[in-house]
């Protein structure tokens, strides 16, 4: 007798039945509006990465770069929160770079990794703030860019000798031979294989000369 209907247990029981339809009605539409959102952004992305790939033609205007800069950015804007937004803020970071914009590019690259840039894109954003400090010739950030660039990697990770490399290069611009030469040298030691090895001997030897 007691699941009649003017029961209290019955009440209470078709009260939690109806918050679950309510609940999952709420999920269902957010579900799908949140689907809705990430296909306009997958669209909008679609198109800017057209307008790049236009701007790598050998008789491409300054101004498709521009119109590139432009659609890149109004992803950014509009789409914070998609699955996309690391991937165009690198793009944009690209471009901004390829400008001379290089404060720009960095607060591009910077985005990237903000946003939830994984694997290479986050390396490659990171490898971009280090060269846009170079550019500027703040060559200490540069360097400390790199050195945090190449704390959690190894020699068998992707793009570790490149990191090497430019770290390197920027602590010879800075003056800073000793540094420079024993980077070469780990670099030799770490990638013993390394295609650039004639080259890395070659500076370390003038290196070598010019700390004498």
């Amino acid at each position: 007798m007691s699941w009649l209907p003017d029961s209290p247990i019955w009440r209470w029981t078709a009260l939690g039945v109806l918050i679950l339809v309510v609940v999952a009605g709420l999920a269902g539409a957010g579900f799908a509006w949140h689907s809705s959102q990430e296909a306009k952004a997958r669209a909008a992305y679609a198109e800017a990465m057209e307008l790049v790939q236009r701007t790598q033609a050998p008789d491409a205007p300054p101004a498709a770069r521009d119109r590139a800069i432009a659609a890149l950015e109004a992803v950014v804007a509009a789409h914070g929160r998609s699955s996309v937004m690391p991937q165009a803020a690198y793009h944009l970071g690209n471009l901004r770079y390829a400008a001379g914009q290089y404060a720009q590019a960095r607060g591009a690259y910077e985005v990237a990794i903000a946003k939830g840039a994984t694997g290479t894109i986050r390396l490659m954003s990171a490898l971009g703030i280090a060269y846009t400090w170079e550019a500027e010739k703040d060559y200490a950030k540069a360097q400390a860019t790199l050195q945090a660039a190449l704390a959690d990697r190894t020699p068998k990770d992707f793009l570790y000798e490149e990191l090497l490399v430019n770290l390197a290069r920027v602590q010879e611009l800075a003056g800073n031979r000793n540094a420079a030469r024993e980077t070469y040298q780990r670099l030799l030691k770490d990638v013993p294989d390394s295609r650039r090895a004639d080259d890395v001997r070659s500076r370390i030897a003038s290196l070598s000369a010019a700390t004498k």
